[in-house]
């Protein structure tokens, strides 16, 4: 007994010696890296902590890149290092991930919101796109556009998002039933890939990877630019939602907007419990000349389903839109 306990005593304390002769270093050989931007050893608290508030997971550093080389140097290292370390990289946008996808334990967080070089760029003409930085947010994408009379085809209900961060989802949208989601509206893309290399692809350039990256959830590369398709914007925009109490209803008139081929060009449904008078402090829209309709409808506490909706139109199409509204 005495010979066995020492001998697990001896095996333990190998195993104690070879992890810190492995991973202290880690730090160190990060720091001796040659980038624009900076690593942060100290304030990593915010990147173990999403959306989704499931999981969290503190890295040893995060990286805040100021260029796409910054990125692929970092990977490349960590791929050098080998999968011994277990040392893993991932990509964090604005933090909406619901599973901890943009976090890595004992990794490094790389904070894409931060990274620089590519001026985002609107190219007009009969095909129009923009080219962005995959940091980039969604919201800024629009107000750029915008300036020259042109809007994404595609966008998530919030856009406070970055374009890396929904392109590696999906990118689910209120026209997707038109237009598909935003990884439909994707013309190229400059991905740093898992041994960092900077690859450029699209449908016909390296295709495996470009349709692998869109949807991919990060795991075959990070997206560092995007070429986005757009559109000319519409002049004006009616908006409106319904509420329902039977979902039946609430899913046949759904699938009957979404079918039609002249309804509306934003559709997207969802669930809400009315515990504080939500619906209050919606604009109302019942027949002002019929108090009795609205009294008798009675939500609070209920489980309601709301159809959002939206038709884009010009100012000369606006008597004939608020016509069909009220019909």
């Amino acid at each position: 007994m005495l010979v066995l306990r020492s001998f697990m005593i001896l095996f333990f304390s190998c195993i104690t010696i070879k992890i810190n002769l492995c991973f202290p270093s880690i730090p160190s050989s990060l720091k001796t890296l040659s980038i624009d931007g900076h690593f942060d050893f100290e304030q990593v608290e915010h990147a173990a902590k999403d959306f989704g508030n499931r999981y969290s997971y503190l890295p040893l550093a995060v990286l805040y890149p100021k260029s796409v080389s910054d990125v692929a140097t970092t990977v490349n290292h960590v791929w050098q290092i080998g999968g011994g370390s277990e040392l893993k990289v991932a990509a964090r946008g604005h933090g909406h991930s619901l599973q901890g996808q943009a976090q890595a334990h004992r990794g490094v967080v790389i904070n894409m919101e931060s990274l620089q070089g590519l001026k985002m760029q609107v190219h007009t003409g009969n095909f129009p796109y923009v080219d962005v930085s995959g940091g980039e947010l969604w919201i800024n994408i629009l107000r750029q556009s915008l300036k020259h009379g042109l809007a994404p085809k595609s966008w998530t209900d919030y856009l406070h998002l970055t374009v890396g961060g929904t392109l590696s989802n999906a990118g689910i949208s209120g026209q997707a039933f038109r237009h598909g989601p935003q990884i439909s509206n994707v013309y190229q893309l400059e991905v740093v890939t898992g041994k960092g290399e900077v690859v450029n692809c699209s449908e016909k350039q390296n295709s495996d990877l470009f349709y692998s990256v869109l949807g991919g959830l990060g795991q075959f590369g990070i997206i560092t630019r995007a070429r986005i398709s757009l559109e000319p914007a519409p002049e004006m925009v009616k908006w409106i939602r319904m509420v329902y109490t039977d979902f039946a209803t609430f899913t046949r008139d759904q699938e009957k907007l979404i079918s039609g081929q002249s309804t509306f060009d934003y559709v997207e449904g969802f669930v809400i419990i009315n515990r504080t008078g939500l619906l209050n402090n919606w604009r109302s829209s019942f027949n002002p000349q019929d108090p009795l309709q609205a009294s008798q409808f009675k939500s609070d506490g209920r489980t309601l389903f709301c159809l959002e909706l939206a038709k884009y139109f010009n100012h000369e199409d606006m008597v004939l839109v608020n016509q069909v509204s009220h019909s």
